[in-house]
């Protein structure tokens, strides 16, 4: 597995000001608020790297826990070809791709959707990896 970095923007030149930080964080309405409305000494936070250590010990270990990876299809940071082989080669791991989210899926626009996907993991877990729901028949 290699060892680059899922989500590290400075290892991909991110340097954008505010406007551009919220739009690769997300799209809702509601949450750009909230996250405009923080100190400014909180503002450019993507553009700190992650630890390398965190980073390679993060893509070494296979927790034998279950792993639910949550991505957004339009997130611009995240590595989704390392993420994917990744949780493929997890002995139970679950990638969860969120459509039209960008890089902050718990507070983008489908966070209802994301909340569900948690909880019906979560409800999985209580039995034995079994999902509670499956689709039997569908038209669409």
């Amino acid at each position: 597995m290699r060892s680059s970095s899922p989500a590290c923007p400075a290892r991909r030149g991110w340097t954008g000001g505010w406007d551009d930080e919220l739009d690769v964080r997300m799209s809702c309405p509601a949450h750009r608020g909230v996250l405009s409305a923080q100190s400014i000494d909180e503002r450019g936070a993507l553009a700190t790297p992650v630890p390398e250590a965190l980073l390679r010990a993060a893509y070494r270990s296979a927790p034998p826990l279950p792993q639910l990876v949550l991505i957004g299809d339009e997130d611009p940071l995240a590595d989704r070809e390392t993420l994917a082989r990744t949780v493929k080669s997890a002995p139970r791991a679950r990638l969860s791709v969120v459509r039209g989210a960008h890089h902050d899926v718990l507070n983008d626009r489908q966070h209802r959707s994301v909340a569900a996907e948690v909880v019906s993991f979560l409800e999985t877990l209580g039995n034995e990896l079994v999902p509670v729901i499956s689709v039997e028949s569908s038209a669409w």
